[in-house]
């Protein structure tokens, strides 16, 4: 590879790539819409990464889209918001840079790209109780996508998960589903209901799943159709296995591709957005508690690739977080042949009314309807005074009726399948359910029989189920007093384990806030860019509200491409 000081390339681009998330797909974009020859490096067959099986929330402060609702934002409020959360770990470097590029960055997007953003007019920041907390706004959607134009290329879009999928194949959001259930009681959900069940079916004739595209399938998309006229290279199937440093700068990539070790050769330098080390069994027993028993929902390819070749060429990783991952509640059922289905319990279930969480003593350890983040965590403090790994969901049958629980889909009657794969236990009384699970009954049923009063008097002493702007958002509005308290008294009564999991790490490299990473000594590696999960999360592993992963990645993705695109080659 090296002879006389001078790099032999095989393949030569201004900029490589690596990972075709949001935060890589971003930074390619920027670069590529600067005049810059781009490469994107891709370890899997399909372009998306986690974003493309995520909820596809973007958290951006004063963007653009706030007027649309009527609402603003400011610097002063946003700061203050995080520094209550993050303490003395907020970068302000980086946050300052989050809040100044992420309203760009949707501007950019919006005006070079087909992504496009949609207000939340009401979308309430995870601990809405905090002074410069937003109740709307702050949060923003991609907007569903049609598939169909993507031609041959829509093969190459990372499918969603398969258990978020209606009828083997459809995408749907809330909306859909209310719309779904509830299309013998009005006309608009039947019109709602046939308009979508209508395009799916007539997809299903031409391609292997439905075209109409939301959250972060339609984000990815986005960002695929998006590349594609940008005429951005899009490698597929290659592993980037070590990066090339000549004269004391990243100046590539040595990547595996069809069997072959290509050199490639990046002039103004490499980004690094491989989406972290969640399947990285090492880092994750160095990194994430109770590792051996966690729960991944992050695409199996999520190796660490990104941050072992920063380490390599002297990238340092930042361990100083409030948790090393973005944490989610985990159930699994396990298939006849042994394979494993994962189901995380995000906002369908928990929040809703008639529904406890208890831990292996049949006590409850925390607010259900708190955010996947936080119950994951309670999860971590109740396992030091009582077993809580994995903990239990419980409620009874009009609950799962109508509300659903993990992998049962609301509206769902036939439930003998899931009891007989050992997914949901079954039981006719409280006493039963009990022994069932090895709970001391008397303990139990006292746990149901005080939350019953809470929910008759729509208040929880306790842990305040229902107390605050978020819970109620994701509750159900025609339940009375509390949207998120309800009885667990109509036999038969059900409960699934639930395991501490997580959507992706927070662990990650040290950056600047131009997105550079930085060596041991807190110097940039000239060349070397990092943005997404392997980017060291700027909320340091906390959870302040909806799409906090997706927002810091598509911004320190542009400010990556922004700097790469001043670099001089």
């Amino acid at each position: 590879m090296m002879s006389d000081g001078t790099e032999r390339f095989d393949e030569t681009y201004d900029v490589v790539v690596i990972g075709s998330g949001a935060g890589g797909m971003a930074a390619a974009l920027t670069a590529r819409k600067a005049g810059l020859d781009v490469v994107v490096i891709e370890k899997t067959a399909w372009i998306g990464g986690s974003t493309a099986i995520s909820g596809g929330a973007v958290w951006i402060p004063k963007n653009p889209h706030l007027a649309d609702v009527g609402l603003e934002d400011d610097d002063g409020q946003v700061i203050s918001y995080l520094r209550a959360i993050l303490g003395n770990r907020l970068r302000q470097d980086l946050i300052e840079a989050f809040l100044e590029n992420g309203p760009r960055m949707v501007a950019f997007m919006e005006q070079e790209t087909d992504v496009i953003f949609q207000a939340r007019a009401y979308s309430p920041d995870y601990r809405p109780e905090i002074p410069g907390a937003s109740l709307g706004g702050r949060t923003i959607d991609p907007a569903p996508f049609d598939g169909r134009v993507l031609g041959r290329s829509f093969e190459l879009l990372r499918p969603p998960l398969k258990e978020f999928l209606a009828f083997g194949g459809m995408m749907v959001n809330r909306k859909d589903i209310d719309a779904l259930l509830g299309m013998p009681k009005s006309l608009a959900n039947f019109q709602h209901g046939m308009k979508i069940l209508f395009r799916y079916f007539a997809d299903r004739v031409s391609y292997p799943r439905g075209t109409r595209l939301l959250m972060g399938n339609a984000l990815a998309g986005r960002l695929l159709k998006s590349a594609i006229d940008a005429n951005i290279v899009l490698y597929t199937r290659t592993s980037a296995r070590k990066l090339i440093v000549a004269n004391d700068r990243v100046a590539g990539a040595l990547v595996e591709k069809d069997g072959q070790m290509v050199a490639i050769g990046a002039r103004r330098g490499v980004v690094l957005a491989a989406g972290g080390f969640p399947a990285n069994d090492a880092m994750r027993s160095q990194f994430i508690p109770f590792a051996d028993k966690h729960k991944s929902m992050a695409p199996a390819a999520n190796t660490g690739d990104g941050i072992r070749l920063a380490i390599e060429v002297g990238g340092a990783v930042d361990g100083d977080n409030v948790g090393n991952a973005f944490w989610a509640p985990v159930s699994t059922l396990r298939r006849k042949d042994g394979t494993e289905i994962r189901f995380p319990h995000l906002i369908l279930d928990r929040q809703k009314p008639g529904l406890l969480a208890v831990n292996a003593a049949g006590r409850r350890f925390v607010n259900e309807a708190t955010s996947y983040h936080e119950f994951v965590e309670a999860m971590h403090r109740s396992h030091e005074s009582a077993p809580t790994v994995p903990a239990i969901l419980i409620c009874d049958r009009p609950f799962i009726r109508r509300y659903g629980l993990g992998l049962v889909r609301p509206g769902l009657r036939r439930l003998r399948p899931f009891v007989e794969a050992g997914y949901l236990i079954e039981a006719g009384t409280i006493n039963e359910l009990a022994e069932k699970l090895g709970i001391n009954a008397e303990t139990l049923s006292e746990t149901v029989r005080r939350m019953n009063d809470y929910a008759a008097s729509g208040q929880d002493p306790e842990f305040g189920k229902g107390s605050s702007a978020y819970n109620r958002y994701l509750g159900d509005p025609a339940h009375k007093p509390n949207p998120c308290l309800g009885p667990i008294a109509t036999a038969p009564f059900y409960a699934v384990h639930v395991w501490p999991g997580d959507i992706g790490t927070a662990a990650g490299l040290k950056v600047d806030a131009k997105a550079r990473v930085l060596d041991r000594n807190g110097e940039p590696i000239l060349g070397l860019f990092a943005c997404g999960n392997d980017m060291n999360s700027i909320m340091a592993g906390a959870y302040p509200g909806a799409g906090i992963t997706l927002g810091p990645a598509l911004t320190f993705g542009y400010i990556a491409g922004q700097e790469l695109a001043r670099t001089a080659a």
